[in-house]
């Protein structure tokens, strides 16, 4: 039996042990006239938004309301009015937070890792753009290391929560529907996203599916040239789709027994005119390129809520078993003019297919003058990484002559060998009340260990870069604690000091990528490579009353084994004395481990309720990074910024106006000094008393037309002037949503 069968065996028999186990206690509760009860309703969606495993002092939660209210359908637009201090990295296409984003800060849906796969070589990234915010019923933001949470969990976590049936059956209703239908001027993009839900006695079902379709995000740049002085972006339509289906069982005793299914779907087609020019390989209109990603997921799921809540031995428990599967394509489809003359197409495809399971449990208990609430779980995981570069061209052998080119062509390959991991994971934290619960103490720990396998496949031994030999195993283990004290100064005053460690395994890409050729030049992963390590300190004070609240919390962050890439060898055209002769032409680079680097800052907020339908508030973020080997900064890391809003509410309408602000970025390496910036949103929203659930919410952003840029978006090394990387100008959205 392989490691892989092993792991699905265990994952197998956890499952059936926890969802056995549940089962065994679901007795339904009759009364002396025989007559069923409901069941005890397990909270979903908002009710649940701060509940569940991992979660720090610093997780903060967006409920549906907001993310209507507000028109928020991106993770751009989180951070422009809800979250200072977030930014989205359109080029690498994931959240970053704290400075850190790709593989150092986690998404998770429904309480299972989303993987951020990174093709090193190929171009196929992202990870955190592989769902539709209208199927969300809430998100949880952590800022900062989540040890509970495993790998990846540096920077910080992003929980996203997909609707509930629950959600559209609230009190004695046995259907409900909702639709949500809308417009954005900034990719003139429509959308439609319909749920409905139905209840039959205790069971509860739903289906949701949503379609948006649009453009390509606008800028502030007006040159629709080819090449290199373009400005305007480049045209580009995009599909996407989503699906989602749930089913859930109520057992009298508090148990429910879950079915999820979802389909996620997006194609990118670009006409990618700065890579065109009226002369050169690729003429006008012959260079086109594509980025699609699809996830899907199956799971079956336990949750367990007790009826008698601290008298059984287990207060809420809840287990799931699941697969997913995420593929992402990069793709080329163009005509070559001068060199190799003819079509040339390319597929680049990186995927990922998992099977996992995630469980924990939650104890309520005293021991003298302490409560206690303990917490501990498990997640096991085995998943396959694959990769592959199809194509086209008219290459022909030996590559001399005329197709001497085509040494720097490679296709109909695998850069990477196909991947076996496996990881297990156990977490336990218990919150520690003492003085009545006004003194807490959360000590928290997991352990993990990983194991990264390579398979050599005939797709990886056909690579131009094969050097004859498979990379060995990589596998480590960590040992991840926390503590957490917060003091209750006055009710509604608290302060906290907590301590947490992380780790991030390397990247399969990281691990065993290679690519090239002799006589050109070699990208080559690092099997070598060691997990990076966090080690951060979070002190601050959280004030909550019915219409004030402020928070402020001071974080320092030191990180240990930071994965960078390094050039081993020069190119021999720039260092013909220092160059390795079988990599001539761009020589080899490398991943090393970086022994020291620190992330530190401060992030406060704080708002206010006046005169009966008034609300002010403001967030305010600021991180320093520093690369402490090499005495320089971390690039990645945005500049301060804050968030000013004033709103107005009442029972059937309100609005926003909202600031965003952004300090200059200056303290960079290599980076873009992106000037600062202030850009005014306004938004509003009306639902009417005479139509319960309809809501009409429009908004007009950056209304007086800003430029301005997000530094997190503008690539270290430029190729297209300043006004091509800008961010949208002044563009307005509206949304309708209707619920019944």
């Amino acid at each position: 039996m392989t490691m892989r069968d092993m792991m699905r065996a265990m994952m197998t028999g956890a499952a059936v042990s926890a969802l056995l186990t549940g089962g065994a206690g679901a007795q339904t509760v009759t009364t002396q006239d025989n007559l069923t009860l409901d069941p005890v309703i397990i909270e979903s969606g908002e009710a649940a938004a701060s509940e569940g495993v991992g979660g720090t002092v610093t997780t903060s939660t967006t409920l549906r309301a907001t993310i209507d209210n507000k028109l928020i359908d991106s993770i751009e637009d989180l951070g422009r009015t809800e979250e200072a201090g977030i930014s989205f990295n359109r080029t690498t296409r994931s959240i970053n937070i704290r400075g850190l984003e790709g593989p150092r800060v986690l998404t998770t849906i429904d309480g299972i890792r989303v993987p951020y796969l990174a093709d090193a070589t190929r171009g196929a990234n992202g990870g955190a753009d592989s769902f539709d915010f209208s199927s969300l019923s809430a998100l949880d933001l952590t800022r900062g290391a989540d040890p509970l949470l495993g790998s990846g969990a540096l920077g910080g976590v992003l929980a996203l929560r997909t609707l509930d049936p629950e959600d559209l059956l609230p009190g004695d209703k046995t259907f409900g529907a909702l639709t949500k239908n809308g417009y954005d001027s900034v990719d003139e993009s429509w959308f439609t996203s319909n749920a409905a839900a139905i209840r039959v006695e205790n069971t509860y079902a739903l289906i949701q599916g949503g379609y948006r379709g649009g453009h390509e995000i606008d800028n502030q740049g007006d040159i629709d040239t080819l090449g290199v002085t373009r400005t305007e972006p480049n045209p580009l339509d995009y599909d996407q789709y989503n699906i989602l289906a749930k089913l859930h069982q109520y057992v009298e005793g508090g148990h429910r027994f879950g079915v999820t299914g979802e389909i996620f779907s997006r194609d990118d087609d670009i006409d990618t005119r700065t890579s065109q020019g009226a002369t050169g390989n690729y003429l006008a209109g012959n260079y086109s390129s594509g980025e699609d990603v699809k996830r899907e997921r199956a799971m079956l799921t336990y949750d367990y809520l007790s009826p008698d809540w601290g008298a059984s031995w287990l207060d809420e428990a809840s287990a799931v078993l699941y697969y997913q599967n995420v593929e992402r394509h990069s793709t080329i489809d163009a005509y070559r003019s001068t060199s190799v003359v003819g079509p040339y197409h390319r597929d680049n495809s990186l995927a990922e297919e998992s099977f996992g399971f995630n469980g924990h449990a939650t104890e309520n208990f005293e021991t003298g003058i302490v409560s206690h609430r303990l917490t501990f779980g498990t997640e096991l995981r085995t998943a396959t990484t694959t990769q592959y570069s199809y194509g086209e061209d008219n290459c022909r052998r030996p590559y001399t002559g005329p197709f001497a080119v085509c040494n720097n062509l490679h296709t109909n390959q695998a850069d990477t060998p196909e991947v076996d991991s496996n990881s297990v994971g156990f977490y336990a934290e218990d919150e520690m009340g003492l003085y009545d619960g006004r003194l807490r103490l959360t000590p928290g720990l997991r352990f993990d260990w990983y194991e990264e396998t390579p398979q050599l496949t005939d797709e990886y031994a056909g690579s131009a870069a094969y050097d004859g030999t498979l990379p060995p195993d990589s596998s480590d283990t960590a040992v991840s604690p926390k503590i957490l004290v917060e003091y209750d100064l006055l009710p509604e005053l608290t302060a906290y000091a907590q301590w947490s460690m992380g780790f991030r395994a390397p990247t399969v890409s990281e691990l065993y990528s290679r690519f090239g050729a002799v006589g050109t030049y070699l990208r080559a992963g690092n099997p070598e490579l060691e997990a990076e390590r966090s080690d951060g300190f979070d002190i601050g004070l959280k004030y909550e009353t019915a219409d004030y609240g402020a928070h402020v919390n001071i974080f320092r962050t030191e990180y240990e084994n930071f994965i960078d890439v390094v050039q081993l060898a020069p190119s021999c055209f720039v260092e013909p004395t220092n160059c390795n002769p079988l990599y001539p032409q761009g020589g080899i680079s490398s991943y090393r481990n970086i022994p020291d680097a620190r992330i530190s800052g401060v992030e406060l907020g704080g708002h206010v309720r006046f005169l009966d339908y008034w609300t002010a508030r403001g967030s305010l973020a600021y991180a320093e990074g520093r690369n402490l080997t090499d005495d320089t900064y971390l690039d990645s890391v945005p500049p301060l910024t804050a968030i000013l809003g004033l709103g107005y509410a009442r029972l059937e309408w309100g609005g926003e106006v909202t600031t965003k602000l952004a300090a200059r970025r200056d303290k960079v390496d290599e980076g873009y000094e992106a000037p600062g910036y202030g850009v005014v949103d306004m938004t509003a929203w009306y639902a009417p008393e005479a139509l319960p659930g309809f809501k009409v919410a429009g908004g007009i952003f950056n209304v007086f037309d800003k430029t301005y840029y997000d530094a997190v978006n503008v690539p270290d090394s430029p190729s297209q002037p300043d006004l091509y990387y800008s961010e949208p100008g002044r563009s307005f959205k509206v949304n309708v949503t209707y619920q019944f």
